[in-house]
């Protein structure tokens, strides 16, 4: 008899205790055949779990030794049973044994989003990396926003509580609401796809700033094309599709140790020169010396300034407001004095667009740039 190939390990575990309670995430003990391990329960997903529970959960990544951070995900609560009433008509996960229905803002606000007439010139940051979400709302925070949203896309984790960036962000006053769209899930808000959580960001929560990125845990293979974060260029395409102004805030390194992120990372690149169909502003850390010259040669080799408005700022603003909010931030488990272009090219680009932003609300609220009617 071959030996079993399937892709899903799962076992029957009893919870020990609730080691941590988090906003839509349960750490956990548990205990699979006498060893004790640890877990991590959505309760959006299974309902709620408490100790002494029997739970049947998903050993793969742990056994094969994969970067889930030692847990062990609890699939479903033994007896638990389902409110109907309680949830909406729109499933994620779909067709996965885990899928899950959710309130969807195409049910819930269906004549806004019906009604909306687009982004309204909102300035979209779109972000390869969820770490550079802490930097890019600090930056547009510093320089002005009064609304800061973030919309998770599906292109990395699914699960939005598996964050811990964004509830620190919301606790600190640099974000003020969050979305799931696409297949992610556990968001204030849940959209289908990332063209009406955009809308819902502007026309629902009222953002004057939207940020979009993948949840944590993008997927690289070391090519080209095979990268998760790729798909950050379809959502400077959505927002330039919906009328708003996308703002490419582009991933930069000087202490990552593979060449192919040394400089602009390859990502940034492949996603401006190939990926992006739509004139976006792309947003250029103001840096010293032999960096600055580094991230412009890398921007012209690929002939960028004829495709793109590049735009140089500054990211430091955005470095200021976080110490200034108590909120530390580590990117691949560099921190801003490990790597200071990386959090200010994020920055750069929530300056960026906190500043296209205010020209955009005088032309909404009727008033010119100094905040007087036009004559």
């Amino acid at each position: 008899m071959s030996a079993h190939r399937g892709g899903v390990r799962l076992r029957r575990a009893t919870v020990v205790d609730v080691r941590a309670v988090h906003a839509g995430l349960l750490e956990l003990d548990v205990e699979i055949d006498g060893t004790r391990a640890r877990a991590l329960a959505y309760p959006d997903l299974v309902g709620p779990v408490d100790a002494g529970d029997t739970v049947v959960v998903n050993t793969t990544a742990v056994e094969l030794e994969l970067g889930t951070g030692g847990f062990h995900l609890v699939v479903a609560v033994e007896g638990a049973s389902l409110d109907p009433s309680d949830t909406g008509r729109t499933m994620k996960l779909r067709y996965a044994p885990s899928q899950t229905a959710v309130k969807a803002v195409e049910e819930t606000d269906r004549d806004v989003i019906e009604g909306s007439r687009g982004l309204a010139g909102t300035p979209v940051v779109c972000a390869p990396l969820h770490s550079m979400i802490a930097p890019a709302a600090a930056g547009a925070k510093a320089a002005g926003a009064r609304t800061v949203v973030y919309v998770m896309t599906d292109g990395a984790a699914l699960p939005g509580p598996f964050s811990r960036l964004v509830p620190l962000l919301r606790s600190a006053g640099l974000l003020d609401g969050w979305i799931t769209c696409g297949q992610a899930f556990g968001g204030e808000l849940e959209a289908v796809t990332v063209w009406t959580a955009l809308i819902a960001a502007v026309d629902v929560l009222h953002a004057d700033v939207v940020i979009v990125a993948d949840g944590p845990g993008n997927l690289g293979t070391e090519t080209t094309w095979g990268v998760s974060a790729l798909t950050n260029g379809h959502a400077l395409n959505a927002a330039a599709a919906l009328g708003g102004r996308p703002v490419a805030a582009l991933r930069v390194s000087f202490a990552d140790a593979r060449q192919r992120h040394r400089g602009v990372s390859h990502h940034s690149l492949t996603i401006l020169e190939h990926v992006c169909a739509a004139n976006a502003n792309v947003a250029v850390p103001a840096l010293e010396a032999d960096q600055r010259e580094a991230v412009w040669n890398a921007l012209r080799s690929r002939r960028l300034e004829e495709r793109h408005q590049l735009v140089e700022a500054d990211g430091r603003p955005a470095l200021a407001e976080l110490e200034r909010r108590g909120v530390a931030v580590r990117s691949m488990d560099r921190t801003p004095s490990d790597d200071p272009a990386f959090f200010l090219s994020a920055g750069a680009a929530g300056v960026l667009a906190a500043r296209m932003a205010s020209g955009s609300r005088s032309w909404k609220d009727g008033t010119d740039a100094s905040g007087h009617a036009p004559e």
